[in-house]
């Protein structure tokens, strides 16, 4: 395993934060620069992390980590995001002359919590796998850089997608909370159906 492909791997684990950024910019188009370096800085750090947490913890745990995260990460995308849309559809129903984007839909800290650790628990999986690559004598550096240019990918890769997120949703500001919803639901879908038939 060369360098190339840890940068690799980084990108493809990095994909479903990129799309909860996206939606998390999307329903908060006012969102300040602050809190986007948060949520990119959050998914960066649960992408470095589990892994780490994988490779520290070997084998012992990772059976019942790969059985469980698709239908603990279907979960938890699936709970955040059909509250979005529950909450898309009462506020369309509602719809009055004040601000399209209510304080309510803001990514608070536990969701943004919530978010970062469904979308990294396979990256788990991951870090027993640069264990088992290591005791091989293929890892080309530590596990501990592995880990962090994963989290570097992720943090590069997810501070835009917020961004992108936030012009999107000032253009459709009214649908950008359903929007956001039905997108987590699928990512979580599929998630959920990779687990199961892959």
């Amino acid at each position: 395993m060369g360098i190339w492909e840890i940068f690799l791997i980084g990108v493809a684990l990095a994909m479903d934060a990129v799309a909860v950024s996206l939606t998390d910019g999307m329903i908060e188009p006012r969102m300040r620069a602050g809190k986007m370096l948060c949520i990119a800085g959050a998914f960066a750090f649960f992408q470095f992390g589990m892994p780490l947490l994988g490779y520290g913890l070997g084998y012992a745990l990772a059976e019942l980590i790969e059985q469980i995260a698709p239908y603990l990460s279907f979960a938890l995308l699936f709970f955040i995001g059909g509250k979005m849309v529950f909450d898309g559809i009462e506020e369309n129903k509602h719809a009055e002359f004040f601000d399209p984007i209510p304080k309510k839909h803001e990514t608070g800290a536990g969701k943004l919590l919530a978010q970062a650790v469904a979308t990294s628990i396979d990256a788990f999986a991951v870090g027993v796998t640069f264990l088992a690559v290591e005791t091989e004598g293929g890892l080309p550096v530590s596990a501990l850089l592995c880990c962090t240019v994963i989290g570097i990918v992720t943090f590069v890769l997810s501070l835009p997608a917020v961004g992108l997120g936030r012009k999107v949703g000032n253009k459709f500001s009214d649908k950008a909370e359903l929007l956001g919803g039905v997108i987590l639901i699928f990512l979580g879908v599929k998630i959920l159906l990779e687990g199961i038939l892959g």
